[in-house]
């Protein structure tokens, strides 16, 4: 890539965000950072005490014999405490345990992935014990006191991996401050507990010019743990407490207003990303109300109300399910019940009684017990059924009729884009994701994933000549952004809908997609042109039983007929990959049309 195409990139970041950056990352290497000379002592046995009164609420059984990472890892735990620095994948320890955290890698660590170490250090556990503690389970709070006596004795304040990552560490903040709520300690803190918080609290509090910079879910999140802790800290009689919570307060105003668009569409272009801001963003009102504070402004709670209902039109009903797009680390903030992790209901369901006053969902499933352990009464008023919508700031259409639902997914950039998924369709039938994006596995987990699944072949859209829709610039970052021309969208009250999109590429390749949807299924009509060689549209099927025979793809209730007004150079079903959640991945059929002259393609879908 040209010096000209990451100057324009580096430019579209924002000089102030790079300066940020550049200051942040110049301050550790000379040992000038703030952050290098705080000092903190964690530790006790009395973090949480017995609740006043016990709830008959149903209690989550995970983390009682098994671990659970990422929302599907399971580990036994044969009755002893994890081991706060092992990759439980294959057992690989992390070194550096002693060592001040800014001294060590983020990515060139014995464990690979540094993920698999922070996964059981964001204390989702935390919530487990406390929920099985209030709901009366013997041993639970004794249990849950020995947890966190072991972890800060195995992560001493500022020493170790566990330490290296703000928005890890705010993680942990907000499910500390929940469980206190759950057991009804919020208002008087443990001595203990207030200490681990405000260690935490000044690590995030000097590098939080650093997360603001990113402008994703590190801003957020680092806003929501010192508003939340801060308050926290300040009913245990830390003086820094009211600072702390008055900073986070004006630093979550500021990331509402600048990262969530008008339309609710976020920053970070991902549905778990998506759901991680909105988790974040209602455990700051639940904690404003529980402490009866001033309200948020208008503007904060109206794109709160909008990132609610854009998930709520993303999420299909009667599963939770939600399109597989973007980056997604596993991040779940709220896991209070036995749903799914690709269930997206109790957030949603959360969102929309906190900033809407509606009830996304009827009161049957995981998502009732969900706002009952948060304590907010379900709405009486149910919210309009998902519809065909057009969130046109961030680009991302849906078209409903009868059993289909379909996605589709152009490119608006004001933020960085990470995954080359301009054009890419998502279609659902019956609540089943027939036609889905492979998802992200994981951050460091090398070749060829670490390219594949960002990649223009990981998602239903066309690829030109083997290069990527948008060049990597960095492991995190595209060069060349896409701009989306010829944009329509067309609900339709009644009969056809049809929405449209187009960009021309870095390279000059030229891709327009038309979708039209009735109640017999969708057709899609992909014009392609402006490459050299060949251009492969991909179509990613569920896995299943699919067979093809001439034209036409048939399988898993789905029939796929594909014509073209050139020659079809190839048209077979190869094999691909996808990743439901983080560091899972699974071999799914892939169905490639090849051709090599502009032309159209005319896919026509429909059930059997």
């Amino acid at each position: 890539m040209s010096i000209g195409l990451k100057l324009q990139t580096y430019r579209r970041l924002g000089l102030v965000n790079l300066a940020r950056v550049s200051l942040y990352r110049l301050g550790l290497r000379t040992g000038w950072h703030p952050v290098q000379r705080i000092k903190g002592e964690i530790g006790g046995k009395d973090f949480f005490g017995p609740p006043p009164a016990l709830t008959d609420l149903p209690a989550p059984s995970t983390w009682r014999e098994e671990s659970l990472g990422f929302g599907w890892h399971r580990t036994p735990l044969q009755g002893g405490i994890p081991d706060w620095h092992v990759n439980p994948f294959d057992g690989t320890r992390c070194s550096g345990a002693d060592q001040p955290w800014w001294t060590l890698s983020d990515f060139d660590l014995p464990v690979g992935d540094v993920k698999t170490v922070w996964e059981f250090s964001r204390l989702d556990w935390v919530l487990a014990m406390a929920q099985r503690a209030a709901a009366g389970e013997t041993g639970e709070l004794a249990r849950l006191n020995a947890w966190l006596a072991d972890w800060c004795e195995q992560n001493p304040a500022y020493l170790g991996v566990n330490w290296k990552c703000g928005q890890e560490a705010s993680i942990r903040v907000l499910h500390l401050a929940l469980a206190a709520r759950l057991l009804g300690q919020d208002a008087h803190p443990s001595t203990d507990l207030t200490r681990l918080v405000a260690a935490h609290l000044a690590r995030i509090r000097p590098t939080v010019s650093y997360a603001m910079a990113q402008d994703n879910n590190h801003g957020t999140s680092e806003a929501a743990a010192l508003f939340v802790g801060g308050g926290l800290c300040a009913a245990g009689g830390v003086e820094a407490g009211e600072g702390w919570a008055r900073e986070g307060r004006r630093l979550l105003e500021n990331r509402a207003r600048r990262l969530i668009a008008p339309d609710g569409g976020f920053s970070q272009y991902s549905l778990n990303y998506h759901r991680l801001m909105l988790d974040t963003l209602s455990v700051a009102e639940l904690w404003r109300g529980w402490r009866d504070l001033p309200a948020f402004t208008h503007t904060f709670r109206e794109r709160a109300r909008a990132a609610g209902l854009w998930l709520y039109h993303l999420v299909d009903p009667p599963t939770g399910d939600a399109p597989n797009l973007g980056p997604n680390d596993g991040a779940n903030l709220l896991p209070l019940t036995e749903a799914d992790y690709r269930d997206h209901r109790p957030s949603v369901q959360l969102a929309l009684a906190l900033f809407s006053d509606r009830a996304a969902y009827p009161a049957d499933g995981p998502h009732h017990p969900h706002l009952a352990w948060l304590q907010v009464p379900p709405p009486a008023e149910p919210a309009a059924p998902p519809g065909s919508r057009n969130f046109s700031d961030g680009g991302y259409a849906v078209l409903r009729r009868g059993f289909w639902t379909v996605l589709l997914r152009y490119p608006r950039y004001r933020f960085r884009p990470n995954h080359c998924d301009a054009l890419h369709l998502d279609l659902w039938h019956e609540a089943r994701n027939v036609l889905r994006d492979a998802g992200s596995f994981g951050y460091n987990s090398g070749a060829p994933w670490d390219t594949y699944f960002p990649g223009t072949a990981a998602h239903n859209t066309v690829a030109f000549d083997d290069h990527e829709q948008m060049p990597a610039v960095g492991r995190f970052l595209r060069g060349a952004w896409l701009t989306a021309d010829g944009v329509t969208f067309e609900p339709g009250a009644a009969g056809t809908g049809s929405m449209a999109a187009g960009y021309t590429d870095w390279r000059g390749c030229r891709h327009v997609r038309r979708v039209h949807l009735d109640e017999a299924g969708p057709r899609v009509e992909d014009r392609i042109s402006g490459f050299t060689q060949r251009a492969v549209l991909r179509w990613r099927l569920a896995p299943g039983n699919w067979t093809l025979s001439g034209t036409t793809l048939q399988g898993e209730g789905l029939v796929l007929n594909i014509a073209a007004d050139v020659q079809i150079h190839r048209l077979e079903i190869v094999t691909g990959w996808e990743s439901r959640s983080y560091l899972q991945k699974s071999e799914v059929p892939v169905l490639e049309i090849e051709i090599r002259t502009a032309g159209t393609l005319t896919t026509r879908m429909g059930s059997v």
